[in-house]
Parts: C-alpha cells; sequence; structure tokens
C-alpha cells in the first residue's frame, strides 16, 4: 500500500517562506502525476502545483512565482518551496500521487482532485499577517 507523509507545515509571518515536503513509500512514479493540494477552513480542497516523473510542472494561478515543486525521485520526496507566504495561503497542506501508468493518463488534468489516488494525512500551514 502506497503511503504519502507530509512535513513541513508550521506558523509563519506573512512574507516568510517555508519548506513542505512528502515521503512516498512503495510508490512508483511511471508516467504519472505528484501533486499538492491545500484546503482552507471552510473551503474545498484546490489544486496548488504538480510535477510527473519527467519534471514537467504545473501550478494555480495563485501560487506561481511564490511556490516551487521539485522532486527527489531516487529517494521518492516531493517537495513544496512557498515564498512571500500570505495570509490566504493559511491552509491545509495535501501531498497526493497519480497510480503509476504505462502511458500517461489525460482524464483528468494535473491539478484535478480527481486525477490521484493516494493521499497523505496533511501538514498544516498558518499564516498571520
Amino acid at each position: 500500500q502506497v503511503q504519502l507523509v507530509e512535513s513541513g507545515g508550521a506558523s509563519v509571518q506573512a512574507g516568510g517562506s517555508l519548506r513542505l515536503s512528502c515521503g512516498a513509500s512503495r510508490y512508483s512514479w511511471s508516467n504519472s502525476f505528484m501533486a499538492w493540494f491545500r484546503q482552507a477552513p471552510g473551503k474545498e480542497r484546490e489544486g496548488v502545483a504538480a510535477i510527473n516523473d519527467r519534471g514537467s510542472t504545473e501550478y494555480a494561478d495563485s501560487v506561481k512565482r511564490r511556490f516551487t515543486i521539485s522532486k527527489d525521485a531516487p529517494k521518492n520526496i516531493l517537495y513544496l518551496e512557498m515564498s512571500s507566504l500570505k495570509p490566504e495561503d493559511t491552509a491545509m497542506y495535501y501531498c497526493a500521487a497519480e497510480p503509476p501508468r504505462l502511458v500517461a493518463d489525460w482524464k483528468y488534468l494535473p491539478l484535478d482532485a480527481r486525477k490521484y489516488d493516494y493521499w497523505g494525512q496533511g501538514t498544516l500551514v498558518t499564516v498571520s499577517s
């Protein structure tokens, strides 16, 4: 069973930076995406950033030029570097992984939660003004 474990969430001041990590165990990355989602209180879960095994990335407009998604494939670790944080970035952040595939599946776009079968428990980011 694939397990995703997030870490790195914290409380920071607006303008600050954080790096989130997601360790993926028993996961083979093949023609698939991994992504970060977030959910703020009272709001729907939204896709933040995604990356596939070839390094192609996708970002939500709200985080472009502030967040960077990256991976350490040999170690199966996914990162999210967040800078210039705003109070509206406050949310629980979740790591997600698409099942490995023989051929890439584009039924759902990279920031669509329906694309992902595996989810972590989340790590909390709080940004104060």
